[in-house]
């Protein structure tokens, strides 16, 4: 089983080099005319080549391409109203000759749209009725029968993608844009979330340089978050986290109870904007070796943010 599975690898990676090497100019002509559209990139096949071109859809619409699938099947029962002339349609068929990919060829040009087509036949209907051809024939199926299609949707689904990264090139597409799209996915939410969005901010865990031993514990502990700041009028002088209070234990020989707050505490200790993006705050921590950072607005303390809060953005 192995041994097949290997085979497979083999014969589609084969079969994308061999379409690779056939790459023309007619990709560039294809990005050109979808950059100059005013609409969408509408994306129809039948069988494997739709279910192929579902997926190039979703890719190119979370990569600032507006793009959906159309089923040409209902398109010639009424879905062609989803069409407008400022429209591309991206038509898919290995053999060309789909009979309703074929139908709905002559009502698209009606209508004065643009044609892409990919197909494996350079002579079939669709690439000699396209506008712009993209060959995405292959020499041999992965399938020992040849007759399921493998190879061909596999190099189908690769040239959708280096349309999608293609058209993200030109458009300088950017990680903020992408996150946009998918604000519901983990990377959404990390390059969306902001340090205030997730910061605490009630009944912050305070206290004065002169606060006693016994202050700053009963602080620290109805805080809840393992630490207190350190502030004299409205100015943070240090903070004092569970290790602060271990290693000021350490090195004195006096009564625990004797111990200010001012003796305890990490002076001048690291803060961030309140505006800074989550996951750059949680790098900073990381490169710093911190577990928190205080956040600040026009110098003044609005809350501290934790590097266990960054997990939830994860």
């Amino acid at each position: 089983m192995q041994n097949i599975a290997k085979y497979v690898f083999e014969t589609e990676i084969e079969q994308l080099q061999y379409t690779k090497e056939k790459l023309n100019h007619n990709f560039q002509k294809a990005i050109d005319l979808i950059l100059q559209s005013k609409g969408r990139l509408v994306i129809t096949g039948m069988g494997k080549s739709g279910h192929i071109g579902v997926k190039i859809a979703a890719t190119l619409a979370s990569t600032g391409t507006p793009s959906f699938f159309m089923h040409p099947a209902e398109a010639i029962h009424g879905d062609l109203g989803m069409l407008t002339p400022h429209d591309i349609v991206l038509a898919i068929s290995n053999s060309g000759e789909s009979e309703e990919i074929v139908k709905i060829i002559p009502h698209i040009k009606r209508m004065g749209i643009s044609l892409i087509g990919m197909a494996g036949n350079p002579s079939s209907t669709l690439a000699t009725q396209s506008h712009v051809f993209l060959d995405i024939g292959v020499k041999k199926e992965a399938c020992p029968l040849q007759l399921a299609p493998t190879s061909s949707t596999t190099v189908t689904l690769v040239m959708g993608d280096a349309l999608a990264v293609a058209l993200m090139q030109e458009k300088k597409f950017q990680p903020e844009n992408f996150a946009m799209f998918h604000p519901g996915g983990s990377l959404g939410r990390k390059l969306l979330t902001k340090v205030e969005d997730i910061m605490h901010t009630k009944n912050l865990p305070i206290v004065t340089e002169k606060s006693s031993f016994q202050e700053v514990i009963h602080t620290m502990t109805s805080g809840k978050l393992g630490l207190c700041l350190v502030m004299e009028e409205n100015q943070v002088k240090g903070i004092i986290t569970d290790g602060d209070l271990r290693r000021a234990l350490e090195i004195t020989n006096r009564p625990r109870f004797d111990l200010k707050a001012k003796e305890m505490m990490t002076p001048s200790p690291k803060t961030i904007p309140h505006d800074t993006m989550a996951v750059e705050a949680e790098s900073f921590m990381l490169e710093h070796k911190i577990n928190e950072l205080i956040v600040v607005h026009d110098k003044k303390v609005v809350g501290i943010i934790q590097l266990y809060d960054t997990g939830a953005i994860s």
